[in-house]
């Protein structure tokens, strides 16, 4: 009798946690946590991709040794940030990470928008095998970003709704933080140089993205 008593008591508490949102908060916590990791797999393959693209405009550009530099530091900045998957339940880490993302993106930009100063750079067929590789990449952030979005999106409403709401609290979950708007049309949009101006060099100072968190707009 003990015995059916407590399958008993297991199988109400099953449908009692069901029906209130725990399954499928469970379901879209493991769906940020895919999302996230695809996140960070196409960030590194743009890291990976940097060295070489850095060092084949510096054999034809060396003079743009600023911007070069600023590739450089930025990524270096990316790196010293420990990408976690707990990092996406730290707003504050959050913030700090996709700002740093947001400011190598930017001197990425600058990068590329300096490499067409350059005509025999840009018809050296590695620098353009690396172009096409940088922007793939691109796509595919954009792409698994977007994703991580939409996960953070759902699982949101659901431990800020209710029942969910009752359940999320019980068992300690809270929002994630998520992509500010604003940061990305300015990740998104490209510095402005007039290549009629002799001081085209002369590139302009890059737009840091908001270190406030993200909250769940999308």
């Amino acid at each position: 009798m003990m015995r059916r008593s407590a399958w008993a008591l297991l199988v109400v508490a099953g449908f009692i946690l069901s029906g209130c949102g725990y399954n499928a908060i469970q379901t879209q916590d493991e769906q940020i946590k895919s999302a996230w990791s695809e996140v960070l797999n196409q960030y590194q393959r743009r890291a990976d991709l940097i060295p070489n693209l850095v060092n084949t405009v510096k054999g034809f550009a060396a003079q743009e040794s600023s911007v070069l530099l600023g590739v450089t530091e930025a990524r270096a900045k990316v790196g010293s940030i420990q990408a976690t998957p707990d990092l996406v339940n730290d707003p504050e880490a959050f913030a700090k990470f996709t700002a740093a993302q947001g400011q190598l993106s930017s001197a990425l930009s600058r990068l590329m928008v300096v490499t067409e100063n350059y005509p025999i750079l840009k018809s050296n067929q590695n620098f353009r095998d690396l172009q096409a590789q940088l922007e793939g990449t691109e796509n595919r952030i954009t792409v698994a970003r977007n994703r991580y979005i939409q996960a953070v999106q759902n699982y949101n409403v659901t431990v800020r709704s209710f029942p969910g709401v009752l359940t999320a609290r019980l068992f300690g979950y809270k929002e994630k933080p998520n992509f500010v708007v604003q940061d990305e049309a300015a990740i998104s949009k490209p510095p402005s140089v007039d290549f009629g101006n002799p001081s085209a060099g002369a590139l302009p100072a890059a737009t840091a993205p908001s270190m406030a968190p993200a909250a769940p707009v999308h």
